[in-house]
């Protein structure tokens, strides 16, 4: 659906380009999750959204994001595999927030 397709690639591309944003410390606050826990957050809420918004997916069609998703989250554990268990930054949080929306956006994109 949208893993062997060129927005894909650019996300992925985008990443490697803000990975900056994961190598430095930056702001905390109190409770903040790690930054695999927030990834698994932001993601799953977003793939939650995709169903909600598209309520005319078949069952083989949300297991196909599902699996999709799970191949995303594990790409990311992989680039990001050296920070995945240190508390994520504000910054970091953003960038995540963010990129979980691009995802969606593929999505969506991928079903219109």
């Amino acid at each position: 659906m949208v893993l062997n397709r060129q927005g894909y690639d650019d996300l992925i591309m985008y990443l490697t380009q803000n990975l900056a944003l994961f190598e430095k410390p930056g702001e905390i606050k109190p409770g903040a999750p790690t930054v695999i826990e927030l990834i698994e957050d932001v993601i799953a809420e977003n793939v939650i959204r995709i169903c909600q918004q598209h309520p005319d997916l078949s069952t083989e069609q949300r297991s196909q994001i599902v699996r999709e998703v799970d191949g995303i989250v594990y790409d990311l554990q992989e680039v990001l595999s050296s920070v995945t268990s240190h508390t994520a930054t504000v910054e970091q949080h953003a960038f995540i927030d963010e990129f979980a929306g691009l995802v969606k956006n593929l999505f969506d994109n991928a079903i219109s």
